[in-house]
């Protein structure tokens, strides 16, 4: 678990069965005005897709105060003539009291909240790859003590309906996951768990 001010982190990934490496990528960070989070998965697998995820990711390292619509772009010119990939995109606006997403493709963003609270948000549909195009962004309040959990398409559907996901720690979520998820990857996995302490 990495601990920041606000908020938790923890992060469970495997590459898919016979593949060193993984062809998701992801970012964290938390500053005195926000936190922000990303998670990209190149398409397909392997070396290809780790070069397409790796792009956005070093984009949006260096643009994170940047809005997300803004960021999205940048990410979507950079990827002209490559692979593509998907993405998810969050940042906490500790000022506001509030989160921003966006998410485009396969890649699933979660929050859950109390006792048995939870939202998955619809993405944008297609990838990135350099065509102009709109990606719709969720602004949101903050819930105090909420999990976001973000993932790949490694992640099933029936997985996410463990109630784990409410855990307050977020190691235990990562952990339990690991745990309890199929061993068989199928495609390259990446869970990240993340808990807003408020």
């Amino acid at each position: 678990m990495k601990t920041m001010s606000r908020v938790e982190v923890a992060v469970y990934q495997e590459p898919k069965n016979g593949n060193e490496d993984c062809g998701d990528s992801y970012f964290y960070r938390e500053t005195e005005k926000q936190f922000i989070c990303a998670l990209a998965d190149g398409l397909g697998s392997g070396e290809y897709a780790k070069e397409s995820s790796d792009i956005v990711i070093n984009i949006i390292k260096e643009n994170i105060d940047y809005t997300v619509e803004e960021i999205v772009k940048k990410c979507n010119q950079q990827l002209l003539g490559k692979r593509g990939a998907v993405l998810a995109i969050l940042k906490i606006d500790f000022s506001t009291n509030s989160y921003t997403i966006s998410t485009i493709g396969n890649i699933g963003v979660m929050t859950v909240w109390g006792e048995d609270s939870r939202k998955r948000y619809i993405p944008n549909a297609g990838y990135l790859a350099g065509y102009k195009r709109d990606f719709k962004v969720t602004h949101e309040p903050l819930v105090e003590k909420m999990n976001i959990i973000m993932y790949t398409d490694g992640v099933k559907d029936k997985e996410l309906r463990n109630n784990y996901f409410y855990y307050e720690d977020v190691d235990r979520i990562t952990d339990s996951y690991a745990l309890r998820s199929e061993k068989k990857r199928d495609d390259d996995t990446t869970l990240i768990a993340i808990r807003y302490k408020g």
